[in-house]
């Protein structure tokens, strides 16, 4: 059995006494620091701090990079300009998805994909196959630490240690070569929470360094390390997908709820004729929220019943921290899809009852 991968932050976590790691797809990391409802509200109310070092990064360059992430890719790159990154798909010639990410476009031939953690290798080998022109793939994960600072004290907390002007940075945009406690990073505002916040993408050398600045900076308004599990409560809460629950080889965007990032009027991407054909024929299942009204809570792979068949399965699910409530997101038959539908979920062999609710569960009111 391979050992664990570790973060360069990982020495740190001996100095958090909470701190509690798991293996997560391959690698060591803190499920918590202090406990998943103080760190979820602590990111809902303040700022968390996290370690996702474990993501992807990989460079894509030459003259033929844009006509080459057209293809790979289900949104338009054309609509990027120098300082911005859009969150897209690859995706397979049937509509499955490879995997989801986030294009940021560093030149005109210059570009940025991060990627999934657990997809790595099997990226790099679709990518490496769909090689066009003088196209370069060049995976620098190993050598890049990545830092997400979130909530709505962020910005006020990341202004305590860079000169670089966060009010000017809008959504989804980034500034490169900027310092950050001293450090050289680039500094973006996309997110995964549901909140404001900024990801940093630095040397894996000076993030022990940048981490513990950050929350001494931060200390008095809030700041606190945040692990996975509010990181997935957090992205749950605002119905942003997981790899892998709610994408997957055999779950298109469509069916997910993100075709929004499925341009249709771009020509010649992969998957685009399978996708095409769904949308012109209509989903036969459609991601959406459900709410028990039973006690119990819905988990992945639980499965969905109404009119006493299965209709779907339970994608994610979890008792809210922010509503108080069991809430879950299924994939479900589109008969059974409109709000207010009454369902029941399986959970460990009692059929409990359930509806259909509306989703996102939560929305930030302010930037």
């Amino acid at each position: 059995m391979s050992p664990l991968k570790r973060t360069p932050l990982f020495p740190l976590y001996a100095d958090e006494p909470g701190a509690r790691c798991i293996d997560f797809g391959g690698w060591e990391l803190p499920v918590q620091f202090i406990g998943i409802q103080k760190e979820h509200d602590a990111v809902r109310r303040h700022a968390g701090l996290f370690d996702v070092s474990h993501m992807g990064e990989v460079l894509v360059t030459g003259t033929f990079a844009e006509a080459y992430l057209q293809h790979l890719t289900t949104n338009d790159v054309s609509k990027l300009r120098d300082g911005q990154a859009q969150y897209s798909l690859m995706c397979y010639p049937d509509g499955g998805v490879v995997d989801d990410l986030l294009v940021y476009r560093l030149t005109t031939d210059q570009f940025m994909l991060v990627i999934n953690a657990s997809n790595i290798d099997k990226d790099l080998e679709w990518m490496d196959r769909h090689l066009i022109g003088d196209v370069v793939i060049r995976n620098v994960s190993e050598q890049t630490a990545l830092l997400a600072l979130q909530g709505p004290l962020a910005e006020t907390i990341l202004s305590r240690v860079t000169d670089a002007s966060l009010s000017d940075l809008t959504s989804f945009s980034f500034i490169s070569n900027v310092q950050v406690c001293g450090v050289q990073a680039l500094v973006s505002r996309t997110g995964y929470t549901g909140e404001d916040g900024f990801e940093l993408y630095l040397p894996g050398a000076d993030a022990l360094h940048v981490w513990r600045t950050l929350l001494e900076h931060g200390r008095d308004h809030g700041l606190i390390p945040a692990g996975l599990g509010a990181r997935d409560t957090l992205r749950f809460e605002a119905r942003l997908p997981l790899y892998g629950q709610e994408l997957s080889a055999g779950v298109s965007p469509l069916e997910a709820g993100v075709g929004f990032v499925v341009k249709l009027s771009k020509e010649g991407f992969i998957g685009r004729e399978a996708l095409l054909k769904q949308k012109r024929e209509g989903v036969r299942r459609r991601l959406v929220g459900i709410g028990m009204i039973d006690r119990g809570i819905p988990r992945p792979h639980y499965r969905v019943y109404a009119d006493g068949a299965c209709i779907g399965e339970v994608t994610s699910g979890t008792q809210s921290p922010t509503l108080k409530r069991s809430l879950g997101l299924a994939l479900l038959d589109t008969r059974y899809a409109d709000i207010g539908t009454k369902i029941e979920v399986d959970i460990r062999g009692k059929r409990l009852r359930a509806e259909v609710v509306p989703s996102p569960f939560y929305k930030r009111t302010s930037k």
